[in-house]
């Protein structure tokens, strides 16, 4: 068999698990992010007064809005609607996030990467980045909404 018949092969396969693969991505870490910006916000002091230990300027206000980004964008992204617009805020919260509570494991992104990677909001930025990147997926809404027709319409 020909090597590149065999690889056009193996490539229809394995696109086959790029949308259940996003779907289950986007569930877990939607869900994820929509509990932790919940959290936030039903313990609104508490989440200020870590905002401001760590001196986040406003922290009652950056708290409302970090858990309103989380909790609305998680649950976008856990629907597939609007996905990729979705999960803008939710990187620019988690580089927020890094920066701020986690600021030692940027630093030592080249000298312990294994720092950077173990961080609370890495696994939260990645997902984010592969949707943004890679888009929901067909078992999404975006998908089932805003289905171009055959036409192209």
């Amino acid at each position: 068999m020909n090597p590149r018949s065999l690889l056009a092969k193996f490539d229809t396969v394995a696109s086959f698990f790029q949308s259940p693969l996003l779907l289950v991505i986007r569930l877990y870490w939607g869900i994820s992010f929509a509990q932790t910006g919940w959290g936030k916000l039903t313990h609104l002091d508490r989440t200020a007064g870590y905002f401001e230990s760590l001196h986040i300027p406003l922290p009652k206000l950056n708290a409302i809005m970090a858990g309103s980004t989380e909790c609305l964008g998680g649950a976008l992204l856990a629907l597939g609607l609007f996905a990729r617009p979705a999960s803008l805020p939710l990187i620019g919260t988690m580089a927020v996030a890094y920066w701020t509570a986690d600021r030692e494991a940027v630093m030592a992104i080249t000298s312990d990467p294994e720092k950077f990677v173990t961080a609370t909001p890495f696994l939260f930025l990645l997902a984010s980045l592969l949707v943004l990147v890679f888009g929901p997926g067909k078992l999404s809404l975006d998908a089932l909404f805003f289905r171009k027709t055959a036409s192209g319409k």
